[in-house]
């Protein structure tokens, strides 16, 4: 059973995060003013006004297909095809989803416009590149991914806080530091992400900043296939164990599991933390990650009920972890999507401007 819980992690590909010393200075533009305000004239091709029984109603998807970037990790695959099913049933879009990167997606948005969407772009991970985009004018941030913003943190197995119920603060940890520990070590085990990944520094010093470095000892695994097998070792065990994980991912919708409250984020402090040589570490919670869907430039202008539905569409992430868990033992992209729109009309009927309980009207 074990080896198996293994090999299912082992599937759940995620981004991997990586601690930022200094925040990306990312660029963001408001939507265009200058389209057409409701009640106003067209204006012909000639400057003059257009009479009302003459201008017919702008396509609502616009004249070119909403083509919908699908990244190559699990999360943007669900939601590209979420957000393909949707368009299409509820507004009648030609849509079509389109295998890409990060980088080369907001190059090419700011080049031609394509692809007309990005549901899931981390532009942190991409500043520079989505900073000439946007200096162009060819690319707009419609809304936020997740309806969460902070997709790091510490976590704690469901049956030690049903133990220790005050496990989930700081002052509860220092208090029951010593359940945790194995082997007669006297340290409690506090499992971190691999010792070259930048959040394996960035957890040192928050022990520290909390005061929690000497009742913890620090365990640094090679790589993500170990992490998850000693997450899941010590689950299987029953074993109290604090382990640091990031969303969306797998492993915490397939294991019950509490956050730990680590304090509201301070960019200075974390800054600080991010450094080996932080002199002076200070409690913070973990800085919040930009995570956005991005729109080409032509989709507000000429299909702007499409860009507001992106606008509205941010998907819960303890309901991302579900679905990523599902697609791990052998789902797939498409039938999740086509499972989420099912039995979840109370999270994407809004998305389309409706309340959850009223049917939706075709747009």
């Amino acid at each position: 059973m074990l080896a198996r819980l293994i090999v299912v992690l082992a599937l759940c590909a995620a981004l991997i995060p990586a601690a930022r010393a200094q925040e990306s200075s990312i660029q963001v533009l408001a939507p265009p003013s200058d389209a057409p305000v409701a009640g106003e004239a067209a204006v012909g091709a000639d400057g003059e006004p257009v009479p009302a029984a003459e201008a017919a109603p702008p396509p609502p998807c616009g004249t070119q297909p909403i083509t919908l970037a699908r990244m190559s990790w699990p999360s943007s695959a669900i939601l590209a095809e979420i957000h393909a099913r949707l368009l299409k049933a509820n507004f009648g879009c030609d849509v079509r989803v389109q295998e890409t990167d990060m980088a080369a997606a907001a190059s090419s948005m700011g080049a031609n416009g394509q692809p007309a969407v990005v549901p899931e772009l981390w532009i942190a991970r991409i500043a520079d590149v989505w900073n000439a985009a946007t200096k162009a004018q060819k690319v707009r941030l419609a809304g936020t991914t997740y309806a969460e913003a902070t997709f790091e943190g510490w976590f704690v197995p469901d049956y030690v806080v049903n133990q220790w119920p005050d496990i989930t603060t700081i002052e509860g940890l220092k208090a029951h530091a010593s359940a945790f520990a194995l082997n007669g070590s006297g340290k409690g085990r506090f499992i971190s992400c691999p010792v070259d990944w930048g959040c394996a520094v960035v957890n040192r010093n928050m022990l520290r900043a909390n005061g929690l470095d000497g009742l913890f000892e620090v365990v640094e695994p090679a790589n993500r296939f170990e992490l998850d097998t000693l997450i899941a070792e010590a689950q299987s065990r029953k074993e109290p164990i604090v382990f640091y994980y990031w969303q969306p991912n797998a492993i915490l919708s397939q294991f019950s599991f509490k956050p730990i409250e680590l304090g509201a984020y301070n960019k200075d402090n974390f800054t600080c933390l991010g450094r080996i040589a932080c002199a002076l570490p200070l409690p913070t919670g973990f800085s919040p990650d930009p995570v956005n869907i991005a729109v080409s430039e032509w989709v507000f202008l000429d299909a702007p009920k499409v860009a507001a539905y992106f606008g509205r569409a941010r998907m819960p992430l303890p309901l991302m972890n579900g679905m990523l868990q599902t697609l791990s033992v052998g789902g797939t992209p498409e039938s999740v999507a086509e499972v989420f729109i099912k039995d979840h009309e109370d999270v994407w009927r809004p998305w389309l401007g409706v309340a959850a309980a009223e049917p939706a009207k075709p747009q």
